[in-house]
């Protein structure tokens, strides 16, 4: 399992990719931001991991192997 990392500004805001292992909620308002999205290619029968401007930053043909990536890039 890849460890919940919650980190937190001087101002007191916590940052840290969405998991339900931790009840967010209980630490106050939430503001959840998309920082990628995870899509099949049906053309190239790939799952693609795509920045907000819709480049593809990983691929591969497992889904778990981008959820994978995606934790470890955003997850730091």
């Amino acid at each position: 399992m890849n460890a919940v990392v919650l980190t937190f500004t001087p101002e007191g805001d916590g940052r840290c990719l969405y998991t339900e292992l931790i009840e967010l909620d209980s630490l106050g308002r939430l503001e959840v931001d998309r920082a990628s999205t995870i899509e099949f290619n049906n053309v190239n029968q790939f799952w693609e991991v795509k920045n907000l401007k819709g480049h593809v930053q990983y691929f591969s043909r497992s889904r778990t192997a981008c959820l994978a990536w995606e934790h470890q890039q955003f997850n730091r």
